[in-house]
């Protein structure tokens, strides 16, 4: 039987617990970026800063056809934001939940990199795949 020493014991807890923080400030930081997107989507819509973040101009986004479809994918933004601070604050089950909408962070910025603009992945997904692969390794 080999005995383990205290020392052992105290840095094996001290490195979960400084990788159980990574992960968290992970999740907190990608529920933030979509709540950022959140703003810039629906409130500020046809802001110069939301046309040069996507690309487009103010006049495009003033389209009411346009300016509706972003206010209203904005809103599942905000829904993936929310959802990831519930899981890091509230939730019982915070890996489970924090692991399902990073999920769906991460196939959001799959379809929009396929879809639009393959930099998308990096920006939007960036967090969110680390932030997954964190609470994944480490729970």
């Amino acid at each position: 039987m080999q005995c383990i020493s205290l020392e052992t014991i105290i840095l094996y807890h001290f490195t979960t617990a400084i990788m159980h923080t990574i992960s968290l400030i992970l999740v907190v930081l990608s529920a933030l970026l979509f709540l950022y997107i959140f703003v810039l989507e629906t409130l500020f819509t046809n802001s110069q800063r939301t046309a040069k973040t996507f690309k487009m101009s103010v006049d495009e986004l003033s389209s009411k056809s346009l300016n509706t479809l972003m206010k209203n994918q904005g809103v599942y933004n905000a829904l993936i934001g929310v959802g990831l601070l519930y899981g890091a604050f509230v939730s019982h089950n915070t890996c489970e939940v924090s692991i399902l909408f990073l999920s769906f962070a991460v196939l959001v910025a799959v379809y929009g990199a396929i879809s639009s603009q393959w930099m998308i992945l990096i920006k939007q997904g960036g967090l969110p795949i680390l932030a997954l692969l964190s609470l994944i390794l480490f729970g």
